[in-house]
């Protein structure tokens, strides 16, 4: 008798344990985070590797280049490059919390959270909150796409470089040049310029400095690549959201006019149903 009641409250504690986890299970919003695991993942290439590929093209420029700092709070390049990199700094702690704000945004809208806690009645503020959100999100998809387009200039840069490298080991003789003026990096009076019958552009070309900053450019690309996508997927996700929301609403509106004409009614029945028994008797 004890064993079988035993058994019988194990089973039953199982069964309660189960049903909770799908409960749980049932009001995660898996949408929006597959989207924050894109974006964290998108976030996290751009801002690693471009810091990387930043630190390598300064010593590039110096080593090979022989470039060097220009004294005082004269804007060069490398001055450029420290700034990019305070942005990238500035660009991973924000999507951080953007993410985990788009992840709380994900969780109070799911309708499993209505089974979970009861209903709840959709404000205005909630409404506006939601339509925040998405203009926020379609600004920073914009943003990204300006990021994804600056980030393919260094790239077909090296992407250059890399060629003519190639080129040079292919074709004996060859004299190519390459003018750090065509791209803007130095000013039309400095003359930096490397040639391929220099000895820095062989040392250059036999380095995996070289290759390894061009392919952490072509991975940060991809990288920014992926936030967009991720930018994109949260915009379908909180337009599906802002759609649940405002169905909410209308159907919050609909039960309360319904419940009051219910009353209403009520009110009515109860009422003659007095003046017959007051006239019977």
């Amino acid at each position: 008798m004890i064993v079988g009641s035993i058994s019988w409250a194990l089973e039953h504690s199982c069964h309660g344990c189960f049903e909770c986890c799908i409960k749980c299970l049932g009001g995660i919003p898996y949408a929006s985070l597959i989207a924050t695991i894109l974006l964290y993942a998108g976030v996290a290439l751009f801002c690693g590797c471009g810091h990387e590929a930043l630190s390598g093209t300064v010593n590039i420029l110096q080593t090979y280049f022989e470039m060097a700092r220009t004294a005082g709070d004269t804007l060069d390049v490398f001055t450029m490059i420290d700034i990019f990199k305070y942005v990238i700094y500035g660009i991973a702690a924000a999507f951080f919390v953007y993410g985990i704000l788009l992840m709380v945004e994900g969780f109070f809208t799911t309708g499993a959270i209505k089974d979970l806690y009861g209903d709840f009645k959709i404000t205005t503020c909630g409404r506006c909150v939601s339509a925040w959100f998405i203009m926020l999100t379609y600004l920073f998809m914009l943003a990204w796409l300006g990021v994804t387009a600056f980030t393919s200039l260094p790239v077909y840069m090296y992407f250059n470089l890399w060629t003519i490298c190639r080129n040079t080991t292919l074709v004996e003789g060859a004299n190519l040049c390459l003018d750090l003026r065509q791209f803007g990096i130095v000013t039309i009076g400095e003359e930096k310029k490397i040639c391929t019958v220099s000895e820095n552009f062989l040392r250059m070309c036999e380095s995996t400095e070289l290759n390894m900053t061009f392919h952490l450019f072509i991975v940060a690309l991809a990288g920014a690549g992926a936030a967009v996508i991720a930018m994109v997927h949260y915009l379908m996700v909180l337009s599906a959201n802002w759609a649940y929301v405002k169905d909410a609403c209308r159907m919050q509106k609909y039960e309360d006019i319904k419940s009051k004409e219910e009353q209403e009614l009520h009110d009515i029945h109860s009422t003659r149903s007095k003046e017959r028994l007051n006239a019977y008797t």
